[in-house]
């Protein structure tokens, strides 16, 4: 992207952080990248950053000296029990706002980025996933209370399913800045606008080794393949690549202008 007008706010947005490496390539890529897309805040999905599923303490205060500004996640942050307080303490670390309630944490928060409110929403999907609450009912309720305190407001939908995800994209066009799609960590390349000025991507892709099934060895990939046994997963130890998208927002009315994925690799 070219230098943005002084008018728009820019958005960096860091698909699922895996492993060890995608933990070196997002501290020691992010601030740059910030910089480089001339961005004025970072969001990450962190929830494969700890073996490949879960956060702990320590890692969530690395993304945030890293320049993260909110971190999302998905059904893997519950896999680490430490992280449960953080997440009742820690308004910028966000869980799937469609859980139950009265389990630890939020899905949503609002941050000031240059003297403009703007707001996350984090939701996980239901089709092949866990049964939670309805992702299109929370949405549709959470978006009208976050309107209240600005029209920018960026979705993260964690889910399987390509026809979920734009499903809810176009039920929720209009009123929301941008969704984007986590969980698969492979990046689609359907990035666009809708019709009524939400910015849309199914997958942002991952951050992680990038000789890699997911992230995943390759070797215990391919042997799970073959033998059907419930092999455990193990995280490749290579050289990271970094995916996700800049969007580029009118803070006025909450459109999108444009939305454009990227992929960086990292020497470590």
């Amino acid at each position: 992207m070219p230098d943005k007008p002084e008018t728009t706010l820019r958005a960096l947005v860091i698909g699922d952080i895996v492993g060890q490496a995608g933990c070196r390539a997002l501290f020691s890529m992010a601030k740059s990248l910030k910089r480089e897309f001339a961005a004025d805040m970072v969001v990450v999905n962190g929830e494969n950053a700890v073996d490949g599923s879960g956060l702990t303490p320590e890692v969530i205060k690395e993304f945030f000296e890293a320049g993260a500004d909110v971190v999302t996640s998905g059904n893997h942050i519950w896999k680490n029990k430490a992280i449960y307080p953080v997440l009742d303490t820690e308004n910028r670390l966000l869980r799937p706002e469609n859980y139950p309630k009265g389990v630890p944490g939020k899905g949503h928060c609002t941050i000031t980025v240059r003297d403009c409110n703007v707001s996350i929403l984090n939701l996980e999907g239901g089709l092949n996933r866990s049964r939670l609450r309805c992702p299109f009912a929370v949405g549709r309720e959470m978006v009208h209370k976050l309107r209240k305190e600005s029209p920018v407001i960026l979705v993260d939908f964690h889910a399987e399913s390509a026809q979920e995800k734009e499903a809810l994209a176009t039920y929720l066009d209009g009123e929301i800045s941008a969704l984007f799609g986590t969980h698969t960590h492979v990046q689609t390349a359907d990035e666009r606008v809708l019709s009524r000025g939400t910015g849309y991507i199914t997958d942002i892709g991952m951050t992680g080794p990038e000789e890699s099934v997911i992230g995943m060895s390759i070797k215990v990939a391919i042997d799970r393949a073959l033998t059907q046994m419930p092999l455990k997963l193990e995280i490749e130890d290579k050289p990271a690549i970094l995916m996700g998208v800049v969007i580029e927002i009118n803070p006025e009315n909450g459109k999108t202008i444009k939305l454009e994925r990227f992929q960086k690799k990292s020497s470590l």
